[in-house]
């Protein structure tokens, strides 16, 4: 039984939830790696990277609340629970303990492009089941994008 009742079909609301769902945890899970980091980021860059982290994680919360609403608008209850998402994030994520700066630029660049690439075979399961989450994806690819610029640009020139 769903308190909600979808306007999808049971097919596509499968397709899109499922992608939702998953797009959470991503984000749930960045948000959490954000403030591990932003809390343990040491070095020279530490001030501008530790504000820069906290542009991630709220850019993660609001999103993440975005996507739980279009699920639950859908039909079906979001799942953010701390067990859900320990259980099903996998995206890298600093060490324990303080992390150089170049350590949290580094983790954060991974992270980001992991869930990017995740994010883009979502955008393309969603094409046909559900415009409007597909819609939602890509404005959260968008976002998450600019982000991995940024930390990667802290980087450059690289070392060879």
């Amino acid at each position: 039984m769903t308190a909600v009742r979808s306007t999808l079909p049971d097919d596509a609301r499968k397709v899109a939830c499922e992608a939702l769902q998953d797009t959470l945890v991503d984000l749930l899970g960045l948000s959490l790696i954000g403030k591990q980091a932003h809390w343990n980021v040491v070095g020279p860059r530490f001030r501008s990277i530790h504000l820069q982290l906290d542009e991630v994680v709220t850019a993660a919360r609001t999103f993440a609340d975005t996507v739980a609403e279009r699920s639950a608008a859908l039909g079906v209850p979001p799942d953010g629970r701390p067990e859900t998402v320990a259980r099903d994030f996998t995206l890298p994520a600093p060490k324990e303990g303080w992390v150089r700066d170049e350590d949290a630029v580094r983790v954060m660049v991974e992270s980001l492009q992991e869930a990017i690439g995740r994010l883009r075979e979502r955008i393309e399961a969603t094409e046909t089941a559900d415009p409007v989450t597909q819609d939602l994806l890509i404005a959260v690819t968008a976002d998450l994008e600019k982000q991995r610029w940024m930390f990667d640009a802290e980087n450059f020139p690289r070392e060879s």
